[in-house]
Formats: structure tokens, C-alpha cells, sequence
């Protein structure tokens, strides 16, 4: 213990004796360490803890996977879902159905995400509320109306009612309705993202379908659950064949982690891959301060050798230094990780990762940092501390530190960290070249419309209102014609369900004169003809339904030029006949009169041609697309959309009013973007912008490293030969012919270095292109990151250089 405390002394007075060498060491580990510790803080939240519930790992989301691979999914009525708790391989399920309520007292009706959960829902999470209680069985008895009270999210309670600890007890009113406050969520449960949740009535009513969750019993497989649940859902087809999928399926149950897992997982592994290399480069910077560093010492570890000094005492003294340096660079890194975490997660695509998942620096995240400091600290000192403990005790007392230092050995190994260095610095500029190139790519995607002055704002109809046909579309047209009359609108169109740039339902067509044997998957999509110019859409032949074939749902479509080539090899579509599922289900879908034919289909004449448009992400392919009059098939719900003449929600609030002034209770969906940011919080486009920021990043951190490392090593090789470069001025040499020896001596490291980096960089072009979705491999990306890498080695090399082309002859000679 005596030893150790003396180490940690003589290692602070060292460190205070070379305050440059300290703060760079300190600050390239913090970097590197404070780089690592955020990413492990988002990869802990977001795959290690995302969820508070108890057995969640046991937890499952039902899914359905149809012949082509596809998932999809389905509902369930709530007789059905008792007969699923039955299940031998279900411990527990419940029931839950979403939608938009309001709460009124303001000139507008404010939204409010409604949870509608079966009575057994918190029981089933195992989450004790944050104040008074959750939803209890006794609060909806099966068959009768549920009990009038509502639990509040955590969220929704800190902004609606300012955190108010007494809120518990009072009475809240939406939609005209009193509910009794009984309970606050805890802060992690976010389940539906819902601002509110109230139990859910359960009949025997067969139209109404909803989502089932299931926890499996301890030790069953998904596979085992997979295989036991397929009779029954195949059974539950048939009986309710308007909330299931077409055609065949497989029964396919996901643990709740598995979605965020394939859209962030490769991301995270990405970018963790990052941060560690640059963590290595900075150890890598460390190591070759304390090599360099160490040319001074060898003096002293020569004479402590010869008066005793054993190689395991040399050794713990250097080791103590490094592990000094790597915990107040791990310490100053965890402050670098909290601030710069708020705004990775920032970064993070929204819908990614489970918004259950909290994301702080916590105590397993700093025992991590901890854990990496001790790692790196005996990973950059135990080299440098093997070499320096093993001084040739009669060569250095018997000659000037400076001929020493310049030992074959020490340059080796010197060379081998420079060159080691260069190749991990050249490969993360590599990396964030090709995620730079994959982001600028992204943006400039042809879109196929214009997202300029347009917004969505969504339309939800409550229960029990307009369950006619005729009242509900003579109801969303009195809206739209409503909004499209407020100044500064320019048009607005009803879009139910097509805003790109991810629109439409998955749809099989028939091709009528093509056998019904043959699969025709496209995306079916019900909007007014307004739509189209609206989004400045083109049309490519043929023409749009007019407002009077709209009003009546007119058989017509228009599809694009992806379905013609697809299912018209002759090219010609115009007059054609397709049959799209027309599968009616008041009150919440209400289909036309007279729209469906025998066999629960719909025969529809082809009148246009639109050209192609996103329709499936920024990325995918585009799908063939078909669009009908929205009369055909109306929900519960529905978009206008509006192009405007000035940013468009600077009107959100005069459309709202004039909305309310066709009905006083009709809210608008909350959280209302224009179609430009939309577009900008789609998974594709905030992952490349993730990528691409914290990349370019890295790389830039890991060049400053690479620069500071290698002027280090200069700096100190100028030192060590200073006499050298005296003697042979004396002797009549130019400072060129000086310079030329420096750059000479680093020009084997940094060269090999640069050739290791490109042989990396194309070994691992797979990898990097396959989350980054740019190439490692295109030569004007390679050819500029060799160019920056070499021009500010070249920079870092050139000022010690010039340097030692200044010395004085007689300085130089004189010099110990």
C-alpha cells in the first residue's frame, strides 16, 4: 500500500512537471473515452434496459407473415382475445384500441391521445403507477360499461396540469364526459404513446377488433408459441375475415425489442465501432506521447536500474502514471458524454427505439467508464512501460540521452503506433466520406412531388358520429371546402390515407381478363382530386376524376407508371379493369353504395396515369400505386391536406377554427408538421443524418488526434537529434536538406499507415456501405480523405521542421 501511495505521488509530480504532455494525453483520452461512454449510455437504454415492465423479455407482439414475407397485422374481437388468454402457452394478454378525444375549454378543442385498455392492463405490465393507481379489473366488468375514470401519462400530467401532485381525485371532461382522475403513470410508461388511458368496454360485438399483446409462460419458445397459436388464429379468420389479412399466413410472435433491433441495431453497432476506434486512436496518441516522452527519462531509468530498481517496480511506476491519466481523462470524458447526450439522442430516428428506454448516464454506463479508463490505461502504458523499464544501463551511462533515444528499437516501435494510428484515422475519414456521400444522396432523392407550403392535418371523427355514408363524406367535404376557403390557402384535398412519403395499404389487385391465381401487390390509396395538384403531382396520360364523380364514388382509379410496366406489358392501361378487397365495417369503414360486387371486391376502371413518386420511404423501390375517390371507402379518420401561400402552420390555428365552426367538437391530431419536416423525421433520412454527423465527427476527432500524435513524435525527434542537426549545419548543410530529413524520418510511418488505411477501408466497404449506404470504395472519396489525411500530417510534421531548419549551429552544439 506504502508503494502505491508513493507511485501515485511521484506520478502527479511528474505529470505537473510536463503540463503540455499532460493536458494532451488527458484530453485525447477524454475524447475518445467521452465518445465511447455516450454511445454506450444510448446502446445500454435502447438494447440493454428499454423496458420498466416486469417479464418483458417474455412479452411478445402477435404478427402475421403472409406467402410473400411480409408482415402484417390484424385484430382481434374481444371474445377472441378470451379465448387466446385460454391458450396453454399465454400466461397473460390484454386488449387495447387507441384514438383521439377531447378535452374542451379552450376556442379550439385541444387533442388528446386516448389508451383504451382492458380492465387487466397494468396488472399485466406489473408498472406501479407514479400517483394513486393504475386500471383495475373491478373498473370494467365484461359486458358492462366501464367505469368512468382515467389514468394520466406521466407526460401529459407534467404539461396539462403542471405536475400537480393533487390532481388525483378530480374530475376531467372529455368529449362531454366526466371522468374521475384516479391514477398517474410511471414516467417509463409510455405504452401506445397515449396522453391518456381509460378502460376499454368488452362485448361480444364482433366488428370491432382490437390489439392484443401477450406475455408467454416462463420457458416457452416463440416457435413453440408460434406453432401453437396458428390453429387458432386460422380459426379466427374465419370467423372474422375483415380483420385478418387476405390469403395464407404464418403466425409469426416478436419480442418487443426485435423491430427496434433491425432498424437501430446495425446503426448502434456502426457508430460503437466508431467511437472505439477512436478511443484506440487516442491510446494509440497516448502510447506515443509516453514512447516519445520517454526519450528524456532514459536517464533516469538507467540510473534507478543501477542503484536497484527492479523491471516490476519501473513498470508499477509507469503503469500508475497511465492509469492516472486515462481516470481524469475517463472523469473529464463522462462530462463530455453528458453533455453531448442530449443531443445524440436528439439525433436518434424518431420511432427507432422504444420511447420506454431512458437514456442517461447511470451507474452501469459509469462503472462502463470506469471500466474502459482501467482498460485503456493498461492498454496505451504497458507497452511503453515494457520498453522503458528494459534501459541498457551501460550504453545510456556511458552516452547522452539524445544517441539513445535514437535506438532502433524505440523508432521501431515508434513507427509501428504513427503508422497504426494513420491507418485507424484514415479509415474512420474513409467511413464518414461514404456516410456523407450516402446522407447527400438521400436529400437529393427525386420525390416525384413537391413537399414545399403543404401540411397534413388529421381528422379524427369520435364514436357514434356521422355512421352513415352519406353524412360522413358530405361531412369531410363541408371541412374541406372549410379549409380551402381560409386566406392564404392555395388548395386543399382530402388524403386519408396517402401523405408521402410512406402512404397507402398493402394491397393485392386482380387484373380483370388475368387468371385471379396470379398476386398483383401494389398500395391502394383514397384521396379527392384535389390531391394531386395539390402535390403538384403529374399526370402522365389520361385524366383525374372530377368533384362530381368524387361526390357520387365513381369507380374510376388512376394508378402510376410503376403498375403500368409492371401489369401492362403493352403499356397501355387507360380504359382498363382492376378489382381491389372492398370489405365493408360500420361504423368504423364505411364503404359506398353499390361500390362492392360479388366476392367482396371492387371492379374499377383505369382513367390515368400519374408518374412515379415516393411512396415506400426515401429508399425502397417504388411500388406500383392506385388511387380512388375517397368515398369509396371512408374512416373514422381522415387528412386534409393543405398547400398554402406562407409557411403553412403559420394557419394551423385559422384552419383549426374554422374547422370548429362545422362542429364545435372536432379536434384536430396533435403534433400537425409541414410535409418539408416530415420528411426530414423519417427513419431514413434522421439515421443518415445521425450517421453522417456523428461520423464526420469521429473522423474529425480522430484526425485532430492523429495530427496532435504525430507532431508530438516530430517534436521530440527534433529534440532528441538537435545536436545532430547542429553538426551537420556546421558542416555546411541547407535548412532544406534539414527538412528533408525530418519529413524523411515520418515518411515510412504515415505512408504505411496511408496504405493500411486504404486496404481497410475497401476489406470493410461491405460493412460501412451496408448502414452508411455510401461506398468506402468510390475513388474520388479515397483519394480526397488521402489528401486530407496526408496534407495535415504534412502540417503537423512541417512546423517541428521548420523548427529544427532554424537552429542556431553553435546552439545545437552546445546543446544536452
Amino acid at each position: 500500500m506504502h508503494a502505491m501511495v508513493q507511485d501515485l505521488r511521484y506520478a502527479v509530480r511528474q505529470l505537473r512537471k510536463s503540463p503540455g504532455f499532460t493536458f494532451t494525453a488527458i484530453v485525447s483520452l477524454a475524447l475518445g473515452i467521452g465518445a465511447t461512454t455516450a454511445v454506450f449510455s444510448v446502446i445500454y437504454g435502447i438494447l440493454l434496459d428499454p423496458y420498466p415492465y416486469v417479464n418483458n423479455d417474455r412479452m411478445v407482439h402477435l404478427g402475421l407473415v403472409n406467402s410473400a414475407g411480409q408482415r402484417n397485422g390484424f385484430g382481434l374481437t374481444a371474445g377472441q382475445w378470451q379465448e387466446l388468454r385460454k391458450s396453454p402457452v399465454v400466461e397473460d394478454s390484454f386488449i387495447a384500441d387507441g384514438w383521439s378525444l377531447t378535452v374542451t375549454g379552450k376556442d379550439v378543442p385541444e387533442d388528446v391521445e386516448a389508451g383504451f385498455f382492458s380492465s387487466n392492463s397494468f396488472n399485466f405490465f406489473g408498472v406501479p403507477a407514479y400517483l394513486g393507481r393504475g386500471l383495475l379489473p373491478s373498473d370494467a366488468i365484461d359486458g358492462q360499461d366501464p367505469s368512468p375514470v382515467v389514468v394520466l401519462s406521466y407526460k401529459f400530467w407534467k404539461r396539462y396540469y403542471n405536475g400537480d401532485p393533487a390532481v388525483v381525485g378530480r374530475t376531467m371532461q372529455m368529449v362531454h364526459k366526466d371522468y374521475a382522475i384516479i391514477g398517474v403513470a410511471a414516467q417509463r410508461f409510455t405504452w401506445f404513446d397515449a396522453d391518456v388511458y381509460v378502460p376499454q368496454k368488452v362485448t361480444q360485438d364482433r366488428e370491432h377488433a382490437f390489439d392484443c399483446e401477450v406475455r408467454l409462460k416462463p420457458g416457452v419458445t416463440h416457435a413453440a408459441a408460434d406453432a401453437a397459436l396458428q390453429t387458432m388464429m386460422e380459426q379466427f379468420q374465419k370467423e372474422t375475415p375483415n380483420h385478418f389479412p387476405t390469403g395464407s399466413f404464418k403466425v409469426n410472435v416478436r419480442g418487443l425489442n426485435d423491430d427496434f433491433l433491425e432498424q437501430l441495431g446495425g446503426t448502434l453497432s456502426l457508430l460503437f465501432a466508431a467511437v472505439a476506434l477512436l478511443l484506440l486512436i487516442g491510446c494509440g496518441n497516448v502510447s506515443i506521447l509516453l514512447l516519445a516522452r520517454g526519450t528524456a527519462r532514459q536517464h533516469e531509468f538507467a540510473i534507478r536500474s543501477a542503484i536497484g530498481a527492479g523491471r516490476r517496480r519501473m513498470i508499477s511506476q509507469l503503469l500508475t502514471e497511465s492509469l492516472l491519466l486515462s481516470l481524469t481523462g475517463a472523469a473529464l470524458g463522462v462530462l463530455l458524454a453528458y453533455v453531448s447526450l442530449a443531443k445524440i439522442v436528439a439525433w436518434l430516428p424518431n420511432g427507432s427505439f422504444p420511447h420506454e428506454a431512458a437514456i442517461h448516464i447511470n451507474v452501469p454506463v459509469l462503472c462502463f467508464s470506469v471500466a474502459v479508463a482501467i482498460l485503456t490505461g493498461v492498454l496505451f502504458g504497458l507497452w511503453p512501460a515494457l520498453q522503458l523499464s528494459r534501459p541498457e544501463v551501460s550504453q545510456v551511462m556511458q552516452s547522452s540521452t539524445r544517441k539513445v533515444a535514437g535506438s532502433v528499437q524505440g523508432r521501431r516501435t515508434l513507427s509501428t503506433l504513427i503508422g497504426g494510428q494513420i491507418a485507424l484515422t484514415l479509415l474512420m475519414l474513409t467511413g464518414a466520406g461514404a456516410a456523407l456521400e450516402g446522407f447527400l444522396k438521400l436529400m437529393n432523392t427525386r420525390l416525384g412531388y413537391d413537399p414545399h407550403n403543404i401540411m397534413s392535418v388529421g381528422i379524427p371523427v369520435h364514436e357514434n358520429t356521422f355512421k352513415t355514408w352519406e353524412e360522413r363524406s358530405n361531412y369531410f367535404e363541408h371541412l374541406r371546402e372549410k379549409v380551402a376557403a381560409v386566406p392564404g390557402v392555395e388548395i386543399a384535398g382530402i388524403s386519408t390515407n396517402a401523405t408521402p412519403p410512406d402512404n397507402g395499404n398493402n394491397t393485392k389487385f386482380e387484373i380483370v381478363g388475368k387468371p385471379t391465381t396470379e398476386e398483383h401487390p401494389g398500395r391502394l390509396n383514397f384521396v379527392s382530386p384535389e390531391y394531386f395538384p395539390a402535390l403538384r403531382i403529374t399526370l402522365s396520360q389520361g385524366r383525374i376524376w372530377d368533384d362530381a364523380e368524387n361526390r357520387r364514388a365513381a369507380k374510376l382509379v388512376v394508378v402510376n407508371e410503376s403498375f403500368v410496366r409492371k401489369y401492362f406489358s403493352g403499356g397501355d392501361a387507360l380504359g382498363q379493369l382492376i378489382r381491389v378487397p372492398a370489405q365493408d365495417n360500420p361504423p368504423f369503414n364505411l364503404l359506398a353504395p353499390g361500390a362492392k360486387d360479388a366476392g367482396d371486391f371492387a371492379t374499377l376502371r383505369v382513367v390515368g396515369v400519374i408518374e412515379d413518386k415516393r411512396d415506400d420511404g426515401l429508399r425502397k423501390p417504388i411500388q406500383p400505386e392506385a388511387f380512388v375517390p375517397y368515398t369509396l371507402f371512408m374512416r373514422m379518420w381522415t387528412q386534409i391536406l393543405v398547400k398554402t401561400k406562407v409557411p403553412p402552420l403559420t394557419l394551423l390555428h385559422e384552419i383549426q377554427k374554422q374547422i370548429v365552426s362545422v362542429n364545435a367538437d372536432q379536434q384536430t391530431a396533435g403534433d400537425v408538421q409541414d410535409l418539408e419536416h416530415w420528411i426530414m423525421g423519417t427513419t431514413e433520412y434522421q439515421q443518415g443524418n445521425l450517421i453522417s454527423w456523428l461520423f464526420g465527427s469521429f473522423a474529425v476527432l480522430a484526425l485532430a488526434l492523429a495530427a496532435v500524435g504525430l507532431y508530438s513524435v516530430v517534436a521530440y525527434s527534433v529534440v532528441q537529434r538537435t545536436n545532430e542537426f547542429g553538426i551537420r549545419m556546421a558542416l555546411g548543410a541547407q535548412r532544406g536538406h534539414v527538412l528533408k530529413i525530418v519529413f524523411y524520418s515520418i515518411l515510412v510511418s504515415v505512408g504505411g499507415g496511408v496504405i493500411a488505411g486504404l486496404v481497410l477501408a475497401l476489406a470493410l466497404n461491405k460493412v460501412v456501405a451496408q448502414w452508411a449506404e455510401g461506398s468506402s470504395r468510390d475513388p474520388l472519396m479515397l483519394v480526397g480523405a488521402t489528401l486530407v489525411l496526408s496534407g495535415v500530417a504534412a502540417v503537423a510534421c512541417a512546423i517541428p521542421a521548420r523548427r529544427a531548419s532554424r537552429v542556431d549551429p553553435m546552439v545545437a552544439l552546445r546543446y544536452e
